[in-house]
């Protein structure tokens, strides 16, 4: 929603979950007819339910799937953990792993519509700005649920096998799941700190949008649109802990298959900015600070580009960081835990 006071430049928002063209701060000053009032947070949590609504469908039909493919034996994470192979006795499992996709669907989908509003638009949009903008905070808003929702039913998962006093296993399991440092098995090692810091990072950076007329527009850009870790650290902890994409395969290349919008998107936010204060000058300015600032762009624009020609060699080879699939009259003696 558009701040009338004054009115923002186009494309101003960051380019991550949470962002919206409206990060000025609100003068104080009666409010004219029609003129929109000041998106809140319990105005968005209101706003959010249909998509909220959404990404629990998507989580069920994940769920639904990942069911069926453990049930027929034809999931990955059989041969990863061959005893989850009772599907009925590791749902809880399962349902954090379906919680998982659909918290990094949801957060794909988040920063693309964070790059359309703040970069080079298309002509022709389904929806008006300020309504893709409200899609963007509720979008944002239900991600940071999924991804909390999918570490508690993994914590769940842990308290139900634990066979100490329910005390104590709820304790052990808030370790492992939220403590960084706490989970001391396999790959989780990595894995899960990596997740931990995608949820800690999300939740703060996420919500400094309610409070942008307290800290700043320009403190609230500069914090928001290190957002783009927090998607970072999501697709990340997929690719390292997640089972269905352990192997080498067209699951785990479509993943990162879905990467390259958003590179394309974000290289083309950095080479066609809206902000006059964030175009590449034709030459680094007189004064050393401005020779610095003229080389980050720089910088920052062929970064993205050797990102974007990353992808696109992962994609097209197929080298995707995936383990070798184990011939098929063997199984995994991995335990990933």
């Amino acid at each position: 929603m558009t701040n009338p006071h004054p009115a923002p430049e186009p494309g101003a928002a960051a380019e991550t979950p949470g962002s919206t063209t409206s990060d000025g701060p609100q003068v104080p000053g009666p409010r004219r007819s029609g003129e929109p009032r000041r998106p809140t947070l319990r105005s968005d949590l209101r706003a959010s339910w249909p998509d909220g609504l959404a990404a629990l469908v998507i989580t069920a039909a994940v769920f639904v799937l990942l069911y069926i493919r453990i049930r027929n034996e034809t999931s990955s994470t059989v041969t990863v953990m061959p005893f989850m192979a009772d599907a009925g006795a590791f749902w809880l499992y399962f349902l954090s792993q379906a919680f998982g996709w659909s918290a990094l669907l949801w957060a794909w989908g988040t920063v693309i519509l964070g790059l359309l509003l703040s970069g080079p638009r298309p002509s022709r949009l389904p929806l008006s700005g300020p309504r893709l903008e409200r899609l963007h905070r509720t979008t944002s808003l239900n991600t940071i649920a999924l991804i909390a929702a999918h570490a508690l039913f993994f914590g769940a998962e842990l308290v139900r096998f634990d066979t100490a006093a329910w005390n104590s296993a709820v304790a052990t399991a808030f370790v492992e799941v939220f403590v960084p440092g706490g989970y001391d098995s396999g790959t989780g090692q990595i894995a899960i700190p990596v997740g931990q810091a995608a949820l800690y990072l999300a939740i703060p950076l996420g919500l400094l949008f309610y409070v942008r007329h307290r800290i700043g527009p320009k403190t609230w850009r500069v914090l928001h649109r290190c957002v783009i870790v927090v998607y970072v650290l999501s697709v990340w902890h997929t690719l390292l802990y997640g089972t269905n994409v352990w192997y080498d395969g067209w699951f785990r290349t479509g993943v990162w298959l879905l990467q390259l919008p958003i590179a394309a998107l974000l290289l083309l936010r950095l080479l066609r900015p809206a902000r006059r204060s964030e175009k590449l000058p034709g030459s680094p300015g007189a004064s050393a600070g401005a020779r610095t600032g003229w080389a980050l762009r720089l910088g920052g624009r062929l970064a993205v580009a050797a990102v974007l020609v990353a992808l696109v060699a992962v994609v097209a080879s197929g080298r995707d960081g995936g383990r070798s699939v184990p011939p098929k009259d063997t199984s995994s003696t991995h335990n990933h835990d």
